[in-house]
């Protein structure tokens, strides 16, 4: 549905639904902001102030603070294009992280785009416990994250474990060009990225302590279900293995225990009803302790294994 007159002068057309009162006389910030969430809010956008507020922030070069320090400040047609042209796009349901072109995780910085999953919350819980065991461990340790998409993980575990030394995969050229500029933009030298699939050749010849990865894990049938912001915008093998989900993580478990060192960890990123079945696949490839760790609403979120003790 386009957007109809909300910020251009000249005379008014009428309502595109009853719902909708007229554009103000006047487009400040205060009453862009009120308009434009109302609109968002009656189309069933969740959080549609929020949303309103970092996307005009975003074109006025403002923080969020800002816009309520500046409510009375008239805005430029200049202004109020470049925020229809962004307001529009969310009005399509494209994810706000790619129309403001970055998120944060972890509290760290990250550019994004259409070639990377979005990176959520869950995620979170893979680094955190990730970073408890290299904590346990008190030594440098070499990391293989597989998939690094944006680089999320491998950016969190270099910015907060700095005695540990990355290697971060992927296949694709985008997602490592993004990846990479995620890494210099939080200026980490223990990060190295290489394109290629960790289920070939690739890294054959090296070994590790730990193995981190976010799968792709949402089953055909649940990915047909999945919101349109996901299955529209959001790149499909990054979400789903085009199966059961379990596709990625039984390939990876599977080639665990070969690039691991004795005593080395595997965690992996799992999805809703995924824990027993992940369970038998980190067991039959040969790992031991294998353990699941809950994510904010107690669902298993991360399984992890480990390789046992005297084991090349």
């Amino acid at each position: 549905m386009a957007l109809h007159d909300p910020m251009e002068d000249g005379p008014r057309r009428p309502r595109e639904g009853p719902a909708d009162p007229p554009p103000p006389p006047e487009w400040t910030i205060l009453s862009l902001l009120e308009w434009s969430s109302g609109y968002l809010a009656r189309r069933g956008f969740d959080e549609a102030r929020l949303h309103v507020e970092l996307l005009l922030a975003h074109v006025l070069g403002l923080r969020r603070l800002d816009l309520y320090l500046q409510f009375d400040r008239p805005l430029t047609p200049e202004e109020r294009k470049g925020f229809r042209a962004l307001f529009e796009r969310r009005l399509k349901h494209e994810p706000l992280q790619y129309i403001l072109g970055g998120t944060e995780f972890m509290g760290l910085p990250l550019a994004l785009n259409r070639f990377v999953l979005i990176p959520r919350p869950e995620t979170e819980v893979l680094v955190e416990r990730a970073l408890e065991i290299l904590k346990i461990w008190g030594r440098p340790a070499d990391v293989l994250d597989i998939g690094t998409g944006s680089g999320n993980i491998a950016v969190a575990l270099g910015a907060l474990a700095p005695r540990a030394s990355i290697v971060t995969v992927d296949v694709s050229a985008d997602a490592l060009d993004l990846a990479r500029l995620n890494v210099e933009r939080n200026h980490l030298a223990n990060v190295t990225l290489l394109q290629g699939d960790v289920f070939g050749d690739l890294l054959v010849d090296r070994s590790f302590d730990m193995i981190v990865s976010n799968p792709p894990y949402v089953s055909a049938g649940e990915y047909a279900a999945l919101e349109s912001e996901v299955r529209e915008y959001e790149p499909a093998s990054a979400v789903t293995d085009g199966g059961t989900g379990f596709a990625v993580i039984s390939r990876i478990a599977q080639i665990a225990p070969s690039r691991l060192r004795p005593g080395g960890s595997l965690l992996m990123e799992i999805g809703y009803g995924q824990a027993d079945r992940a369970r038998e696949i980190l067991a039959a490839a040969g790992l031991v302790d294998v353990a699941l760790v809950q994510d904010f609403a107690r669902i298993p979120r991360v399984i992890e294994g480990r390789q046992p003790e005297g084991i090349a």
